[in-house]
């Protein structure tokens, strides 16, 4: 079905990443969990399975990949499309419509299938999926977790034979993760071919048949299905991966009788254009130099929350008060430092320093010495290598990193990290814990807009539980010192 056979991939302009002398069969109807740290050579991998090397991403290739007898190099993107279908870890990269129906549909339509065909199967998929809430929305719209929902149904409609699919959990609440699981045992009893690069193993536990462990571009362990459910934490530790089982969180009630250091929101409201979206929160009173969590469905409101905190929405209704004082729309956005979802958004310069000390807001600050405190930052990231790279030449997670790099150098009161650890391997969402425990160590509140469990366990205080844009739960968190 799949075969690589001694196959070497340099990326052009860019001496890290890429893979090396990789071999590697895949037998049909085989799911297949591609793990390993960031930059391992997982989603190399999988660009090399549908095409995307050599035909999009340039560089110097060796060995061949054949796909269905396919030669990839000699096959055209075009001819692919109805063969591999892709689901990549920042949707949007995707999408070609502005509207759910049409992106659904999209692949479908893209290789001539019949269109009464194409609505019965979008009908279908929605119903098998339970997203009919989505159907007939703005792509623009939704959550980012809702757009990956949106990415996989649209793979659902065009059904082919070969599924890729790169980091597909990054965004995706837990209910949401098991719908995901569902429609991957749905594709495996089809007899689908289906190759996984994964973080964020334990939703794949009992669906993989291999699990392959790459480092620097190399396949360095390989492990059966019944040598997978075996794992322990402990094994998954020394593998450098996240734990094959998802551990509970354990909480205890929220203290409300809070008399100093407080963050309060009354009557905060927030609705979007459709009249349907927004949050309503009546009152919360929040600890200061806490991490909080703030958790919730895809479309709760998490990030709506996160944007009108900081002052990013002028229409916001309320009154957001810091120990007692009021603040507006322009005092937050002077107080609050946001690192967005899609980090993207917020690179503006033209190398990976420079964009640390773009948020140094200390005007006490000599330049060498910005430079010298984003290099100790940097350090603290594993991201001293690429200090002087341009941030739009790194990969997803290296990305992420520097968007956290510049909020850790703000000199700003409140952080709001928005999914902060999507893409991130375990050592690294270790270290961003970290660096989250240092900020609140040294006076910062950090609120933490996350579906990562592993991450709440590992450094949060508290947690904001939001559904449909009310505050349904707050809870102070237990850690287990054991």
């Amino acid at each position: 079905m799949i075969e690589l056979n001694h196959v070497t991939f340099r990326y052009k302009g860019i001496s890290e990443g890429g893979v090396y002398d990789l071999s590697l069969k895949i037998r049909k109807g085989e799911v297949i969990l591609l793990c390993g740290a960031s930059g391992c050579g997982k989603t190399t991998a999988a660009r090399l399975i549908n095409g995307l090397i050599p035909h999009y991403y340039k560089g110097e290739l060796t060995g061949n990949v054949t796909v269905n007898g396919r030669d990839i190099a000699q096959t055209e993107l075009y001819d692919l499309a109805g063969v591999v279908g892709t689901v990549f870890q920042n949707p949007r990269s995707q999408f070609f419509a502005i509207d759910t129906d049409g992106e659904m549909t999209f692949g479908a339509e893209n290789i001539g299938m019949p269109p009464k065909e194409i609505l019965a199967r979008k009908n279908t998929v929605a119903s098998e999926m339970q997203i009919e809430k989505l159907l007939d929305r703005s792509i623009f719209g939704l959550s980012g977790g809702e757009k990956q929902i949106i990415a996989c149904a649209g793979i659902n409609v065009l059904s082919p034979d070969i599924i890729v699919l790169d980091e597909p959990s990054s965004n995706l609440d837990c209910e949401a993760i098991g719908k995901l699981r569902g429609i991957i045992a749905q594709w495996k009893s089809q007899g689908k071919t289906i190759v996984i690069a994964e973080h964020r193993l334990y939703f794949l536990r009992e669906l993989a048949d291999r699990m392959l462990i790459l480092e620097n571009g190399r396949i360095t362990k390989e492990l059966n299905a019944a040598e997978i459910q075996a794992l322990t934490a402990a094994d998954t530790e020394k593998l450098g991966i996240r734990p094959i089982t998802s551990p509970p969180i354990l909480y205890s009630p929220h203290n409300s009788d809070m008399k100093n250091d407080v963050l309060t929101l009354e009557n905060f409201r927030f609705t979007y254009k459709d009249g349907k979206h927004g949050i309503n929160i009546p009152k919360l009173e929040l600890p200061l130099n806490r991490i909080i969590a703030i958790t919730g469905h895809n479309g709760a409101g998490k990030s709506t929350l996160a944007r009108n905190i900081c002052g990013l929405e002028r229409k916001c209704k309320g009154i957001m008060k810091l120990n007692g004082k009021s603040l507006k729309a322009k005092d937050r956005l002077k107080c609050c430092y946001m690192i967005m979802q899609d980090v993207n958004h917020q690179l503006f310069t033209e190398s990976v320093r420079d964009e640390v000390m773009l948020s140094m807001t200390d005007k006490s600050l000599r330049e060498e010495q910005k430079a010298q405190k984003a290099d100790a930052i940097l350090a603290q990231l594993d991201l001293t290598e690429y200090a002087d790279k341009h941030p739009m030449a790194l990969s997803g997670g290296q990305k992420q990193r520097t968007a956290i790099a510049s909020g850790i150098a703000s000199s700003k009161p409140i952080l709001i990290f928005d999914e902060p650890t999507s893409g991130l391997d375990l050592a690294h969402m270790n270290q961003v814990a970290e660096q989250l425990k240092r900020l609140r160590d040294i006076g910062k509140t950090v609120f933490v807009v996350t579906h990562d469990t592993e991450l709440i366990l590992a450094c949060c205080d508290e947690m904001i539980r939001l559904e449909n844009g009310n505050v349904e739960e707050i809870c102070s968190l237990a850690h287990d010192e054991a």
